[in-house]
């Protein structure tokens, strides 16, 4: 059994007990987060599609913790012209445990 949710303006194909990092979520960690815009129901071969999404469907998750990604390095340049810049990031990131997934 899997979904295709969407959580933070991504896209997860997400199935139950899976981990999943998603762009920071406005919750405190080990509180319960659902997300009801499925767009994608699949159980035992039977699959619903949403139109936009799935009517009833929602997917229930833990946050776990928050983090910070790896370092992102961007740098620019052009050519011939002595110009380089360099500058860098790090994504705030949550931590998510799916839980439950129902249609």
């Amino acid at each position: 059994m899997y979904a295709i949710v969407e959580i933070a303006g991504q896209q997860f194909k997400v199935e139950k007990e899976q981990e999943v990092f998603v762009h920071r979520l406005e919750a405190e960690e080990g509180s319960t987060v659902t997300f009801d815009n499925v767009l994608l129901f699949e159980n035992a071969g039977k699959v619903k599609v949403g139109a936009p999404k799935v009517a009833g469907a929602t997917i229930t998750a833990k946050i776990l913790t928050h983090l910070k990604g790896d370092k992102v390095i961007v740098f620019k340049k052009r050519r011939r012209k002595g110009y380089q810049k360099s500058n860098g990031h790090r994504q705030y990131l949550t931590k998510i445990q799916i839980e439950d997934i129902k249609a």
